[in-house]
């Protein structure tokens, strides 16, 4: 390539963002700090960055597995929807208590299919137990027994169409990036203002020994408030706007080390008792499933499920009348 070539490539205007990336670049400014939409440098040290953790939420929607049916029947033949709930009823109520859902069915969108789609979560839980079992000709009692169960069910980001549900999803994704980084910074801010107090402290303790006391005690106040003030100084230049830009560039380089799913598999009984593979006993079951670990780094079980819209309607009406009938008792 010839110099003349190579001064006309580095002289070209940097192409404009899409779409994609300008949103995420607003969700940045919103989320992160509002400030730094006006630090020069925003856009471009970001583009990259953001690009790559966009691509990397994509590929993990897209690992996640499913759709699968979410409904009494689904509860009788597949051993995972099963485990997932305490008895088919309980999904009636996930259903009739999910504010999305309600919301989702509120909308004219809703109308677009028989069906829909969401994403669902819950957290695996497991309990010990006493419990009764048969080992050769005999039934013994208290034996001991690990049984698994899940708690919060939920159902995320309902939609007729399965790719804007997916989408909507990566979305998401991004912004649980992005709070997950902002929770660190007022980690830092926290930090920095008991610095500030602790510092004023320091000052104060420090003016009365200069009144009162010796050369030793106000050496050591001395070298306290000068470590304290090159923290404050440390911690003040890492939240300036154009180090927390930098900050984040590298963060969003590296999403895995927050955002991730690890695979799971589990072989339980009908009853949801923890057996071992080797087990040769009837209705046992190895429920393979991925634990995705976000924001508040506790692990939930994630997939997609699919909905019949009809029966949502109704589990909705049926929680809204019990909720209308514990009123009026």
């Amino acid at each position: 390539m010839s110099l003349f070539s190579s001064v006309a490539d580095f002289l070209k205007p940097t192409p404009p963002p899409d779409q994609e990336i300008l949103a995420g670049l607003d969700l940045v400014a919103r989320v992160v700090e509002p400030a730094l939409r006006f630090t020069p440098g925003f856009e471009k040290r970001l583009r990259a960055p953001l690009q790559h953790a966009l691509g990397y939420c994509a590929e993990l929607v897209a690992a996640l597995p499913g759709p699968i049916e979410v409904n009494r029947q689904a509860f009788a033949n597949d051993p995972l929807v099963h485990a997932l709930f305490a008895t088919a009823s309980d999904i009636e109520q996930m259903l009739g208590r999910s504010q999305a859902v309600r919301d989702f069915l509120a909308s004219p969108d809703c109308w677009q299919s028989d069906h829909f789609y969401a994403m669902f979560a819950a957290r695996r839980q497991q309990k010990k137990q006493l419990g009764m079992e048969q080992q050769g000709d005999l039934i013994r009692s208290d034996v001991p027994q690990l049984v698994l169960y899940f708690s919060g069910q939920t159902l995320i980001e309902p939609n007729c169409q399965i790719e804007e549900m997916r989408l909507g999803l990566r979305g998401k994704a991004l912004a649980s990036l992005l709070q997950t980084f902002h929770s660190h910074l007022e980690v830092l801010r926290h930090e920095r203002q008991g610095l500030c107090a602790e510092l004023a402290v320091e000052r104060a303790h420090l003016t009365v020994l200069r009144g009162s006391s010796g050369g030793r005690e106000i050496a050591v106040g001395t070298r306290h408030l000068s470590e304290l003030d090159a923290q404050l100084r440390r911690q003040a230049e890492a939240l300036a706007p154009e180090h927390l830009i930098d900050a984040l560039a590298d963060y969003l380089t590296t999403p895995e080390r927050v955002l991730y799913l690890s695979p799971v598999a589990i072989t339980v009984d009908r009853l949801g008792i923890i057996r071992d593979e080797a087990d040769s006993l009837s209705n046992i079951h190895t429920l393979n499933f991925p634990e995705l670990t976000a924001r508040d780094r506790r692990l939930h079980l994630a997939m997609l499920a699919r909905i019949n819209r009809e029966e949502a309607l109704e589990a909705v009406e049926k929680v809204r009348d019990q909720q209308h009938r514990f009123l009026l008792i």
